[in-house]
C-alpha cells in the first residue's frame, strides 16, 4: 500500500552533497520530514537550514559512532517511512597498495552501516511499511580495476537486500543504480573525461526514488532497479 510523502519520515545518509542533497531537496519539496546523515558537519548543517530536516552529523565508517547516531534518531522518534542507504567511500587503490584502515573504512560504510540502518528501522518498517532503498552502482554487479573495496561493498549490499526482501515481505528492499553519469564530488574525483563530458544534475534521478518511496510496490522488492529508466518511464515517452 503506498503512502503520500507528506507524512513520511524519510532517513538519507551521504546527504550533505551530490545524490544525497538532490534527494533531501526533493523530498523536502513533496513535504516530507527529513533525517540527514553525513560526517560534512558545515554542509549537512546548511542543507538542514534548506529543508528543516533534523540533522546528525557523522562518520559512518565508525560503526559505535553510527549506533549513537541512530539511538538519537531513534529517541526523537522510532518511525521511519524510508531509508536511502546513499553514503559510500570511492578511493581507486590497486590492492597491492589498499591498507587495511581504508578497506575497513570502505565497507564500513558501505555495508556495516547499512545493516546498523536496517536493523535500526525494522520494527517501524514491520509495523507501517515502507522502503529501504541501497544505492548501488555497476561496481554492485561487475568488477572494476582498482575497486576491490568498493565493488565488494556495493556487491555486500546487492547480497544483502535480496536476503531482507525475502525475510521482510512487508515492505520495500531494494537496490537501484543511477543508470546514468551523474555529477558528485565522487564522480568529480573519479569519472574520465567521457562520462565528464555527459554527466546530468543528480536531480534527474530523484523521480525514481520518490516513485518507490510513495507507491510501495511490492513487486520492487528483491529488486536491483534503475534510477534513470524509471524516472524517464514516469516522465513519458514525449519527455525522454
Amino acid at each position: 500500500m503506498g503512502a503520500p510523502l507528506s507524512g513520511q519520515r524519510v532517513l538519507i545518509t551521504g546527504a550533505a552533497a551530490g545524490l544525497g542533497a538532490a534527494l533531501a531537496r526533493a523530498f523536502a519539496d513533496r513535504g516530507a520530514s527529513l533525517v540527514l546523515m553525513d560526517r560534512d558537519e558545515g554542509a549537512l548543517a546548511a542543507l538542514g537550514a534548506e529543508t528543516g530536516a533534523y540533522c546528525l552529523p557523522v562518520d559512518l565508517a565508525d560503526a559505535t559512532a553510527t549506533e549513537a547516531a541512530i539511538a538519537d534518531m531513534l529517541a526523537a522518534s522510532p518511525r521511519i517511512d524510508t531509508l536511502i542507504h546513499n553514503a559510500a567511500i570511492l578511493v581507486p587503490q590497486p590492492l597491492a597498495d589498499l591498507d587495511l584502515p581504508m578497506f575497513r573504512a570502505t565497507l564500513d560504510v558501505g555495508i556495516t552501516a547499512g545493516y546498523l540502518l536496517a536493523r535500526a528501522v525494522l520494527p517501524s518498517m514491520r509495523d507501517h511499511g515502507g522502503a529501504i532503498i541501497f544505492v548501488s552502482s555497476q561496481s554492485g554487479i561487475k568488477g572494476f580495476a582498482d575497486e576491490t573495496a568498493y565493488c565488494a561493498a556495493k556487491h555486500a549490499l546487492e547480497g544483502f537486500m535480496k536476503s531482507l526482501a525475502l525475510e521482510e515481505p512487508g515492505f520495500v528492499s531494494c537496490t537501484i543504480t543511477p543508470g546514468h553519469a551523474m555529477r558528485t564530488p565522487m564522480s568529480e574525483a573519479n569519472y574520465p573525461d567521457d562520462l565528464k563530458a555527459k554527466w546530468i544534475d543528480p536531480a534527474r534521478l530523484a523521480p525514481a526514488f520518490l516513485h518507490i518511496a510513495e507507491t510501495r510496490d511490492p513487486t520492487l522488492s528483491g529488486a536491483r532497479l534503475n534510477a534513470w529508466e524509471i524516472a524517464q518511464t514516469l516522465k513519458g515517452p514525449a519527455h525522454a
